[in-house]
This record gives C-alpha cells, sequence and structure tokens, in this order.
C-alpha cells in the first residue's frame, strides 16, 4: 500500500472507530431489526470509505457519517418496502433527528463519566475499575478486601451516585450553563 494510501486509511479508521458505537445506536433506533442495521452498517461503512475522499474537514466526520446512514436507512427501506412492517418515512426522519439528539448526548456523557472516573480518589477509583471493568464478582472482591459484599455493594452505590452528580455537572459545564 502506498504511504499516501496508508495514511488515508488510517484516518479514516481512527474516525470510524470513534463514531461507530454512536453511529450503530443511530442505524438501529431507525430500522425494525438488529439484522437490518447490521446490513445498514455494512452499507454505510462502504460509503463512507468510498467517499471519505469528499470529506471536508475530519471535524465534521461524525455529523457527515449520521447522514450518509441516515440515507442508507432509507434507501435500505425503500428496498424493504413490499414488507408491511415497514416505517414511515416521516417517522424514520423524526426518529433520526431524535436519534442524533440522543448519539450527542451520549458521547457527551461518555466522555463526563471517563473524566469524573479520574477524579475519583486511587481507593474509588480501583473498586469500580474492579467491579464494572474486569467482571469480577462482588463476593471475590470483598474477600480479598475482607470486607462484606454488602458494604461493596454500598461503597458502589455511594460512588455510582458521585458519578452521576460529576456526570451532570460536567455536562452542564459542557453545555455552558454552569
Amino acid at each position: 500500500m502506498h504511504p499516501k494510501e496508508k495514511d488515508r486509511h488510517d484516518r479514516f479508521l481512527q474516525l470510524y472507530v470513534e463514531t461507530e458505537s454512536s453511529l450503530r445506536g443511530f442505524v438501529r433506533s431507525l430500522l425494525p431489526t438488529l439484522e437490518d442495521a447490521k446490513e445498514v452498517m455494512q452499507g454505510t461503512a462502504a460509503v463512507l470509505w468510498r467517499k471519505f475522499d469528499q470529506l471536508d474537514s475530519p471535524d465534521n466526520f461524525r455529523r457527515w457519517a449520521f447522514g450518509v446512514a441516515r440515507f442508507e436507512a432509507l434507501s435500505y427501506r425503500r428496498d424493504k418496502a413490499r414488507d408491511r412492517h415497514v416505517f414511515s418515512e416521516e417517522l424514520v426522519m423524526l426518529l433520526a433527528k431524535d436519534a442524533e439528539n440522543e448519539a450527542e448526548l451520549f458521547d457527551l456523557e461518555e466522555k463526563a463519566l471517563e473524566e469524573c472516573i479520574r477524579k475519583l480518589p486511587e481507593k474509588n477509583r480501583s473498586l469500580v475499575q474492579e467491579a464494572y471493568f474486569t467482571g469480577t464478582r462482588i463476593d471475590q472482591i470483598a474477600q480479598r478486601a475482607g470486607r462484606t459484599p454488602m458494604s461493596l455493594y454500598k461503597a458502589l452505590h455511594r460512588i455510582r451516585v458521585a458519578l452521576a452528580d460529576c456526570i451532570q455537572k460536567d455536562i452542564r459545564k459542557q453545555e455552558g450553563r454552569v
């Protein structure tokens, strides 16, 4: 692969991976089945790659990808129009707008959660990581820590409440409401 083509490929993959989870949720909200969403995601990825040179700025990748996905979903729906379980085009457009807004909020919440976890005291951050990221059972964590499972559940509850408050404050700050 030519170095310029490799750079293009790497840049595309970076942008696509950053956007994929919210794009997948967006597409899933527009279609009735998971299989439909998988097909549209494949088609969307192919179109995004084919037309990547038409992207005016990497900063606009997410919006551009959502637009391509919307058109791919509408095209897919038209192809499946014979099926009586198809949403109207107006409903799909309303769902698309709503899903796009939700995806933006999800991205804000995800970034805020990462930041809020970083702000936790080390002891609490370690507990959250062990309980939620490693999949270790609470009774196993409690045994290693010399605590009861109930005390860990209570500690995790307090941490979750603190994280929820932190996330809300961070989102208000990002939106300029603080």
